[in-house]
């Protein structure tokens, strides 16, 4: 089966709509903070601890889906960065 090729914008955005709509509610009271892997065109998903191994077990079972990955109930994936100003790591002198 040949899915359509969407650009990166429009995975996010359907990915986002089809989590809201159809996902959400199951997963998110006992799965906060795992990593979701969702296919934007029928709403299968797979959970894991990791994004790597929750992708793996979607695309074992869909090799050609075109997936969106979140973290359940934080509203980005991944923090890049970190916490602290450089100045609050820099040790007295």
């Amino acid at each position: 089966m040949q899915t359509a090729n969407y650009s990166p914008g429009e995975i996010v955005r359907r990915g986002q709509e089809r989590y809201e709509r159809e996902v959400r509610a199951r997963v998110e009271a006992e799965n906060r903070g795992k990593m979701l892997a969702l296919d934007v065109d029928t709403g299968d998903y797979e959970l894991a601890d990791d994004s790597l191994t929750a992708l793996d077990r979607l695309q074992a079972r869909k090799p050609d889906a075109p997936v969106y990955i979140l973290r359940v109930g934080y509203p980005t994936a991944v923090k890049i960065g970190g916490g602290r100003s450089l100045a609050a790591r820099r040790r007295p002198e």
